[in-house]
Order: structure tokens, then C-alpha cells, then sequence
């Protein structure tokens, strides 16, 4: 029995052009792009002055940790929430570069730092303990024996703060903890010998804290933590740089990316009049349009090759030459384009010689893109102007940042006539108290702004279109950003409380 063949399966593949899909992704940049704006936006504004809930901590932190935004919260619920807890910092006294010689006894006066139950939203049942410690080195000729004392205002010693030793017993161990120090001012440190000292020398640490969570400022607004960077101290998630990145990644994006369309699409309309040129002597050589438009699918035109592909295969399947042009046309869109492939339709309809209006349109769009190009050398240079006049502008507000606002916040933080008012007086003009962070704030507003505004007239005076205006803003305003956090971010300008120092002003006295 003869045995039946199997049917082979015929695959045919057809690779078919693709839809465009640049809008399709124009529109998607664009979703997510000002999704994470508008999510920028939120973070600044639930971080700035603008929201401020009745507990003085911004409406972020109030919703991140969970607080009432009534109630003003203590130590213990901050610690509760991990971008609130306050860690301690340390506090150090060390005399062993100046050592205390030639004495028999000697003290120094000293203010403890830290919290009180008096201070704003600290329930003195939570007050975090500064843990203190002390030790030192007594050397003397003669074996003596000597105290190492703590003393609190009154003069007494501390509970704990009193160490009995021998200068010269090699098992003495000059240690003193205290578990927990209350602040106050006129603490001292006393060291009294039996016999004359040669030489002595202490170090002093304590834990400080402030009441200021780790990640806030001492106004209570997020500037982030802490990034060390070569050498540099940066807070790249400081609240005000959301502003900034708030505009950029809304809009950068989705510019860039129409950009790269809108260039490619500029050197597609470089090619076309070759393509032209190229197609009249085909059919002036006696080629039929689909046999010209084939043959010149295999040659080089750049950005327009993939295009001609397209044409060619449409044709291959049986479309007329003038639907294929028109679709050309269409995917292209460009008035340039447009308006040759319309000359060229209209020229096949009507049986006209073709080749000539071929010819003509290719020198047409050769003509126009030549115009383009000398229109972009001409606006080249405004173009500079407004990137200079910007970066001038840049450059004075960060100088006036860094120099001017803190010599003139320093200069007047005590009242000149015994008023409550202070201020420096400069002719006929007082300073009054100022607040670094208010003018810094105002100041990268400002430059924000001014970057929205030149990169968006630089746009419109370069293509015409505001789309690449955002281009130029975004990057003015990454520069910006730049500028701002390596140079203008600095401690004492964004409201970082200064470490205070252990060491008193005055010298040392005879107890």
C-alpha cells in the first residue's frame, strides 16, 4: 500500500512596515515624565514654608511618620520614625596641644549644650541622656596623689564626677563617666595636687543633642542626609532642589526625545532632494516609477534609507505610486515634504513630464534647506547671548548667596541700641535681622524661573517651536542645580545648627 506524503507546510513571512510609533512614545515619555514632575512637586511643596502644619514640621514628615500635625512632637516620637531620629553628636575638649604646667591646683570653666524641658516640644520625661566622660593625665616629679573633678554651677562635684589618683602609681586610671549631663552654663573641670604638677593634660567628649532631627534644618525643613563627595558635603535631596527637578523631569524628557525626532526628521529632508535628483534620471533613462523607486532602495540616503525601503516594498505589492508617495509624505509630514510629493502628484495625474517637475522640486527643497541653514548661523549667536547673559546671572546670585546675605546675617544678630529690632547701620539705610535660608530660597526661585524663560525664547528663536525651548530650559535648570548644591548649599546658609564648643572663652582660674 503506497504510503501517503505528508503536506509541507509553506511559511511565508512578510516583513510588513510598521506603524509609526513615534507619538505613541511622545505620549508615553510624556505620561510618566510629568507624573514624576508632579510627584517632585508634591515632595517640594509638602516641604516648604508654603505648607507648614500647626506643629511646625512640614506635611510630608507629618504623613511619612504618622503624626498628628496638632501636636508638636517629642524626642521619643521623633526616634520612632527613622528620617526624624535624632542621633547625638559628640562634642570634644582636648587641652593636650596647650597642657596645664606648673601648677598645684588648677580649673576651667565650661557650658554644657543641649536640651531642656523647657525647650520648644520636649517633654522633659523624654529628654535623651548626654552621656559624659573624661579622662586625663597628671605628671608630676614626686609621687602625689591628686582629684580630677567635675564640678556642676554650684561648684559641687557631679555625682560620679570626682576621680582620687597617683601621678605616678602605673595602675591609675584617670576615668570618669557620668551616664547622663544636664545642660547648663559654669560646669568646670578641676585637677588639685598635693604636690606641684610638671604637666597635665585632659580630654572631654560628650554626647550633644540639639532637638533637631538628623535630616532637618533648624526650622524644621527636610534637607536630607548628608553625602560626603571628594571631599565636599552635599544634601542631594534637600527639598528645594525638588523644585528644580520638578520642571526638569516633566518636560526635559519628552523635548530631548522630540528633539532627536525632529533632527532626524531634518536630516531625512537633507537627503530628499538627492532622492529626487536621483529618481528624475532614472526615468529620464526610461525606468518606470516602482523600477526606480526599487533600484534606489539599495543605494545610501542616511536617514531617508529606511523610508525608501518602505516605498519600495509598498510598491512591490501593487500600490500605485502615487498612494505610495502621498503615505511617504504622510509618515514624513513635514510642510517641505509635503508640498514637493503634492507637485509630483499633481504632475503624474495629469500626465505632465515628470522628470522636470522632479528636478524642480529638488531644487526647491535644496534651496529651502540652504535658507534653514543660514537662518540657524544667524540665530547661533543670539542663541549664545542668552546661554551667556544666564550664566552671568547664575554666577552674580550664587556670589550674592555665598558672600553677600551671610557677612550681612552675621553683622547684625545683636540689637545695636538696646532694642529688639538689631540691624547694621549703613548711611542713612539699618539691615535688620535677615534669615540666610528666606533670601537663598528667593534667590534659586529666581534662577529657576529666569532658566524657564531664556531656554524657552532660546527654543523658539532656534526652531520655532517651545517644545525645544525646554530643552535648553532643562539643562539651564540642571546647571542650576548643580550650582547651587556644590557651592550655595552650605550649612550655614540652608540652617544647619553649628556644633557648639566645649571650650570656654575665658581662662583658667585657681579653685
Amino acid at each position: 500500500m503506497a504510503r501517503k506524503k505528508k503536506k509541507e507546510k509553506i511559511t511565508v513571512v512578510l516583513d510588513l512596515p510598521k506603524d509609526d510609533s513615534t507619538l505613541t512614545k511622545l505620549y508615553v515619555i510624556l505620561t510618566i515624565s510629568i507624573f514624576l514632575g508632579l510627584t517632585s512637586f508634591g515632595f517640594w511643596v509638602t516641604n516648604s514654608h508654603f505648607t507648614t502644619a500647626a506643629n511646625g514640621q512640614p506635611l510630608f514628615v507629618n504623613t511619612i511618620c504618622g503624626q498628628d500635625p496638632m501636636i508638636i512632637p517629642t524626642i521619643e516620637s521623633n526616634s520612632s520614625c527613622p528620617i526624624l531620629e535624632d542621633t547625638p553628636d559628640q562634642l570634644v575638649w582636648d587641652n593636650s596641644e596647650e597642657p596645664w604646667m606648673d601648677f598645684r591646683s588648677l580649673g576651667q570653666m565650661f557650658d554644657v549644650p543641649g536640651l531642656n524641658g523647657s525647650d520648644l516640644g520636649i517633654d522633659p520625661g523624654t529628654l535623651p541622656p548626654q552621656t559624659f566622660s573624661a579622662t586625663c593625665s597628671v605628671e608630676t616629679s614626686v609621687p602625689s596623689l591628686y582629684k580630677f573633678e567635675i564640678r556642676d554651677p554650684t561648684n559641687k562635684p557631679l555625682p560620679g564626677g570626682t576621680h582620687t589618683g597617683n601621678s605616678q602609681d602605673p595602675n591609675d586610671k584617670c576615668e570618669i563617666e557620668i551616664a547622663a549631663i544636664q545642660k547648663g552654663e559654669m560646669y568646670s573641670v578641676v585637677i588639685i595636687s598635693d604636690e606641684t604638677v610638671d604637666e597635665a593634660s585632659f580630654r572631654i567628649t560628650m554626647d550633644y543633642y540639639d532637638g533637631v532631627p538628623e535630616y532637618m534644618n533648624n526650622k524644621s525643613l527636610w534637607i536630607g542626609p548628608e553625602v560626603e563627595l571628594g571631599g565636599m558635603s552635599l544634601r542631594p535631596t534637600i527639598f528645594l532642589n525638588f523644585f528644580g527637578f520638578g520642571f526638569f523631569i516633566a518636560f526635559w524628557p519628552a523635548s530631548f526625545y522630540w528633539d532627536r525626532v525632529k533632527e532626524k526628521v531634518n536630516r531625512m529632508e537633507e537627503k530628499f532632494p538627492d532622492f529626487l535628483r536621483d529618481l528624475a534620471e532614472y526615468w529620464k533613462g526610461g525606468l518606470s516609477m516602482t523600477v526606480a523607486v526599487q533600484t534606489l532602495a539599495r543605494s545610501e540616503y542616511g536617514a531617508l534609507n529606511k523610508e525608501v525601503k518602505q516605498m519600495s516594498v509598498q510598491l512591490s505589492w501593487g500600490v500605485a505610486f502615487s498612494d505610495v508617495i502621498e503615505m511617504f509624505a504622510e509618515r514624513v509630514g513635514t510642510p517641505l515634504v509635503k508640498r514637493a510629493i503634492s507637485l509630483i502628484s499633481e504632475a503624474n495625474r495629469a500626465g505632465g513630464k515628470i522628470s522636470d517637475i522632479l528636478v524642480t522640486a529638488a531644487n526647491d527643497s535644496r534651496e529651502i534647506k540652504f535658507l534653514e541653514g543660514e537662518r540657524k548661523r544667524s540665530i547661533a549667536s543670539y542663541i549664545s547671548v542668552i546661554w551667556t547673559s544666564y550664566g552671568v546671572f547664575l554666577g552674580v546670585i550664587v556670589v550674592l548667596a555665598k558672600v553677600f546675605i551671610p557677612a550681612i546675617a552675621g553683622s547684625n544678630s545683636e540689637p545695636s541700641d538696646g532694642g529688639d529690632g538689631g540691624g547694621q547701620q549703613l548711611g542713612n539705610m539699618v539691615i535688620r535681622n535677615i534669615e540666610p535660608l528666606f533670601f537663598l530660597t528667593i534667590f534659586y526661585y529666581g534662577v529657576t524661573m529666569q532658566a524657564l524663560g531664556n531656554g524657552l525664547m532660546a527654543g523658539l528663536m532656534a526652531t520655532g517651536r517651545f517644545t525645544s525651548g525646554m530643552k535648553h530650559s532643562g539643562l539651564m535648570i540642571l546647571l542650576a542645580i548643580l550650582c547651587f548644591n556644590f557651592i550655595a548649599f552650605t550649612p550655614d546658609l540652608i540652617g544647619v545648627t553649628n556644633l557648639p564648643s566645649l571650650v570656654p572663652n575665658s581662662g583658667t582660674f585657681k579653685p
